[in-house]
């Protein structure tokens, strides 16, 4: 029987001449035969029968360096055989991915079965043409009052969370998963929820989570652990992306996805990086760790012709609280903004725990106002924003000379600072304020101010008369995006 053009080329394809074991990678010799490409996927049989999965990393001259998503433990690379297949890492894509739960290589492991699709899509995504880039606009609300009423989330935008050791970055995110929405009747919004290097407790908390509130059923689950592969990290966000992009622009749905936690991610570029024995950059990293960040924030936005979107939340953990470090310094160089969760806050109760002072959303302004959530939206935040600043400046100032220095003016702006933390930043872990409960919780507390037209200088007179709750007509419905 004569052997079939595709035994052919496979039978060339298969190696028995690994040479070298280094961390995750494997290095094999190609002997002259090549014909093998960057991220192309391999099969490795170990003597034992078990076969492991891996990516092409690297193809210098003869030389293959393949990435095993299971590990390198246990490989005689004497007796281990290497089958390169001629295509790059797939996901199957389909709706029915909606309400599923995935470790960190794409695999179900909710005892449900696997996803049949008729598709599947490249995890290394397709490049987006720039003009074909639509402008991000339109919001989207988290129910949590700082980020919807001071650093609005933009559908088409990237922005990122900014945490610490220790402080609630993973409860902050899952009340954004549970409770994110557009406003309008019509739209279908989902949430893609990638989870990387975290611990067995931490994944059973982010399940738990989804299920008790029944959101899971619009959530896209993916779970790599700690103690998984390093290199499982580098391919969890892009997998989750993938599926986000199916979902966006083959079903026309709102994506947001939630990416946590970036650090974790990068600890595994570098790993990588230490095992190809790469030149280090800044702290160890590689070099090419800000192009490698942009290629998993850039593939969120809006494209013309396309109903979906895809709207992006990494959460990043800061070592020692620096946001010099080149995590967070190189993700706020890509990304529209920053919400940066602080220790001080955390210590004193109050959640969740977001710096008001160096926080911003830069594409803001692009989807609030009349149509998108209320008229008064921008005057009311820059009047906030200035009220609560000025405050935390006079704390400071008392720390230093006492309260006795203070005029009965800086005493408003004292106490102002106080009840803005108690009762607008804090609020419940499963609290969901509407945009306009925030709105009216804002104007409540500038209501404390006695002469408005003096005092409240960031608001306009027009929007003063109509939105000042001593000057409300009862007869006026202020929930109203059209107001």
């Amino acid at each position: 029987m004569t052997e079939t053009p595709t035994k052919k080329v496979l039978s060339k394809r298969i190696f028995k001449t690994a040479t070298e074991v280094s961390g995750p990678l494997l290095f094999v010799n190609l002997k002259g035969r090549g014909g093998v490409s960057y991220g192309e996927i391999a099969k490795v049989r170990l003597p034992n029968g078990e076969v492991r999965s891996g990516q092409i990393l690297e193809v210098s001259r003869d030389i293959a360096v393949v990435q095993l998503f299971e590990g390198t433990t246990g490989i005689d690379v004497k007796d281990t055989t290497v089958q390169f297949l001629g295509e790059t890492m797939k996901l199957p894509v389909s709706v029915d991915v909606l309400g599923r739960i995935f470790n960190g290589r794409g695999e179900p492991i909710d005892n449900q079965p696997p996803i049949i699709a008729k598709e599947e899509w490249p995890i290394s995504g397709s490049p987006i043409n720039p003009y074909a880039r639509q402008y991000p606009r339109e919001f989207i609300q988290t129910g949590i009052s700082t980020l919807d009423g001071l650093f609005t989330l933009i559908r088409g935008q990237k922005l990122p969370i900014f945490s610490a050791s220790g402080l609630p970055h993973n409860e902050v995110a899952a009340q954004i998963a549970r409770q994110a929405t557009v406003l309008g009747e019509k739209e279908e919004f989902a949430v893609v929820f990638a989870a990387m290097g975290i611990t067995a407790e931490e994944a059973q908390f982010f399940r738990n989570e989804f299920q008790k509130s029944g959101a899971l059923d619009r959530v896209v689950l993916f779970l790599n652990l700690a103690d998984d592969p390093a290199i499982e990290r580098i391919i969890t966000p892009r997998l989750a992306l993938t599926a986000a992009e199916y979902l966006a622009y083959e079903c026309d749905m709102h994506l947001l996805v939630i990416l946590t936690d970036m650090t974790n991610y990068a600890e595994s570029l570098r790993e990588i990086g230490a095992a190809r024995e790469e030149v280090p950059g800044r702290r160890g990293y590689p070099g090419y760790l800000y192009s490698d960040l942009a290629s998993i924030y850039e593939r969120a936005g809006r494209i013309r012709g396309k109903k979906g979107t895809i709207t992006q939340m990494p959460i990043l953990s800061m070592p020692n609280d620096d946001m010099t470090h080149p995590v967070p310094d190189l993700s706020g160089y890509i990304t529209e903004g920053q919400v940066l969760l602080d220790r001080g806050l955390h210590r004193r109760g109050i959640y969740p725990p977001i710096n008001v002072g160096p926080s911003l959303s830069r594409l803001m302004k692009e989807g609030i106002g009349k149509g998108l959530t209320r008229r008064d939206h921008k005057e009311l935040a820059d009047q906030l924003y200035y009220a609560y600043s000025r405050g935390i400046d006079l704390r400071n100032l008392v720390a230093v000379v006492g309260e006795e220095s203070l005029t009965e003016e800086d005493h408003l702006y004292l106490k102002f600072a106080d009840e803005f933390e108690a009762k607008f930043i804090n609020q419940g872990r499963d609290e969901n304020r509407s945009i306009f409960a925030t709105l009216d919780i804002g104007w409540d507390l500038l209501a404390a101010f006695p002469n408005p037209k003096r005092d409240l200088k960031r608001i306009s007179d027009k929007i003063l008369d109509y939105f000042h709750p001593s000057d409300r007509d009862p007869s006026v419905n202020y929930n109203n995006r059209d107001v």
